[in-house]
């Protein structure tokens, strides 16, 4: 082996080990500071209370957290996931190009605009403007629970349901992006065999493009979900959080996720103990990361396997 293929190798490879070991010692550094307030926490890690504001009388559980930001975060996804797969295909099969580069520049560009713009546009724009839909959906569906009237009624703006159609629009550049790229690099002769054997154009990317790219489009989905699941500033201004109700998986329901909780009570992080509550909240957010992530992992490899 040359000395250089040698000395890149090493470089590759300490890389590699580098991320690993700083990802361990960020979840090493969250477990040895949580552990202080998990053993002085005087309720179930996985209630629904949560009051920290006196150290000596620790009274927290994430079950509300977790609910509240799995739920917003899958809402979100429902609504992302056709939409995204819906532009890539248009802007990659449909569109010409004079007209499909500019249009992804535009979704590009909703990458660049930062949370907190989201989470005004949110709050004082979308919710009043969806709140007509949002309640026909909860006048006609409310026999469903997931649609029935939640825990902060009859408010029905600063809900589940806003929270995660702004949080859709967040994931769209980034599903969009990605299944784009994918949907692009399907080959060209498989595009052309099809259409010589007088395939129409939705059925090429029935038979071509959307089997070459589904492991792809799965894995942009996954990597939304991860940003979903971490998103903060945007929740914390949208989300109303309600006292004394706890979640009823209702996407008219309110509440706070992992991150808002953490980012609006920063205050209380002057007191070792109660920090440590809001630092094991964070260790489960990371852990439900990792879970993520691993899901998409398998998913995407059984279905290049297919």
């Amino acid at each position: 082996m040359r000395p250089g293929d040698r000395i890149f190798k090493n470089l590759t490879t300490g890389s590699g080990v580098f991320v690993v070991v700083l990802i361990a010692l960020i979840g090493l550094f969250l477990l040895l500071q949580a552990i202080p307030a998990l053993q002085a926490n005087q309720v179930s890690f996985f209630s629904s209370t949560w009051e920290t504001g006196d150290s000596k009388n620790l009274k927290f559980g994430i079950a509300d957290l977790l609910s509240v930001t799995v739920a917003t975060s899958l809402v979100a996804l429902v609504i992302a996931m056709p939409v995204s797969l819906g532009i890539a295909l248009f802007l990659t099969q449909y569109a010409p190009p004079r007209l499909a580069r500019p249009f992804a520049y535009v979704i590009d560009l909703l990458a660049a605009v930062p949370s907190i713009i989201f989470g005004l546009w949110g709050l004082l724009f979308l919710a009043p403007t969806i709140e007509p839909v949002s309640q026909w959906i909860n006048d006609t569906l409310g026999w469903i629970p997931i649609f029935g009237d939640g825990n902060i009624a009859p408010n029905i703006r600063s809900t589940i349901f806003t929270a995660g159609v702004v949080l859709a629009v967040m994931l769209l550049p980034i599903i969009t992006s990605l299944t784009r790229e994918v949907f692009e690099r399907t080959p060209t002769a498989q595009i052309e065999g099809a259409l010589a054997l007088g395939a129409t154009r939705w059925e090429v990317i029935r038979t071509t493009v959307l089997p070459f790219g589904k492991a792809g489009y799965v894995g942009a989905s996954m990597l939304g979900l991860g940003r979903a699941l971490g998103e903060t500033i945007a929740l914390s201004i949208i989300l109303f959080i309600p006292v004394g109700r706890t979640f009823d998986w209702s996407v008219f329901d309110g509440g706070a996720t992992f991150a808002s909780k953490i980012a609006s009570n920063y205050a209380e992080f002057n007191d070792v103990t109660s920090a440590g509550a809001y630092i094991a909240a964070g260790l489960v957010l990371f852990l439900l990361t990792f879970v993520v992530n691993f899901a998409a992992r398998s998913i995407i490899g059984d279905k290049k396997g297919d």
